[in-house]
């Protein structure tokens, strides 16, 4: 049997009663922490909460070699964790598939994610969110600026009238980098590589989501890029055209000043 748990956005408390229970039941539990973090707590918290050793894996060890995982699912109840909700990632997606494939029963416990908790916390309609995106470090993908993948998500909603959720990368346990380190993207870093291409645009800042002290932001883009927002994760939110209770909400919440 292996269970997916996803842990929520913060810290050990994220987690749902009903993940929490899963994971004190398992016989093992492993976790990875390379697509997204808990920024509030660490590993030795989180062993100590939910009351049981978890054994951590690196990206290699999911994507390249997964099978201390399903092996030992064949026999015992098995949890993977990961932060948010656990099948947000493809590469959990193909964990899942590989289980099956080995006739291992498979369940999902779900949790909180960052898209949901953007649009909770900015006021923004969840419908009325398109394609998401992820902004990376230049150097990740090996050019200058913002990728053209990128700018085409954006466009691409902003021509269908669709708000653009940007998540902003993490510099850990990457292959592009020499030596992994815990670099976190933050808004005003991804607001001054979106102002090139999206002069004069209204961005929304998420930050610390799911924490005790969440912040939302909102102006220009180029405003955005000389402010500080605190500690990670950051989210970056381009807007489509507002409905009126959308911007009530960001002028209560977020400070825009959109007249």
């Amino acid at each position: 049997m292996l269970t997916f748990v996803g842990l929520g956005l913060y810290d050990e408390r994220s987690v749902t009663v009903a993940g929490r229970d899963a994971i004190r039941d398992a016989d093992r539990v492993f976790a990875e922490f390379y697509t997204s973090r808990l920024i509030g707590t660490d590993i030795e918290t989180l062993e100590d909460t939910l009351k049981t050793s978890i054994e951590r894996r690196d990206r290699a060890g999911i994507e390249q070699d997964p099978e201390p995982i399903l092996e030992a699912a064949e026999s015992e109840h098995v949890v993977f964790c990961t932060a948010g909700d656990t099948m947000v990632s493809t590469t959990h997606a193909d964990l899942r598939l590989r289980a099956a494939d080995r006739g291992i029963e498979t369940r999902i416990v779900h949790g909180t994610t960052a898209q949901t908790a953007a649009g909770s916390l900015t006021g923004l309609q969840n419908y009325r969110f398109g394609k998401a995106t992820t902004l990376p470090f230049e150097d990740a993908h090996g050019g200058d600026g913002v990728p053209d993948s990128v700018v085409a998500t954006i466009e691409d909603n902003r021509d269908r009238d669709l708000h653009t959720l940007v998540y902003l990368d993490i510099k850990v346990d990457d292959p592009h980098w020499e030596e992994s380190d815990d670099t976190y993207m933050t808004a005003s870093q991804a607001a001054t590589m979106l102002s090139e291409p999206f002069p004069d645009t209204l961005g929304v800042v998420v930050a610390r989501a799911g924490s005790p002290d969440p912040l939302v932001a909102a102006d220009t883009l180029d405003e955005l890029a000389t402010q500080t927002f605190g500690d990670p994760l950051h989210l970056l939110v381009i807007p489509g055209s507002l409905h009126p209770l959308e911007a009530d909400t960001l002028e209560s919440v977020a400070g825009a000043a959109l007249e």
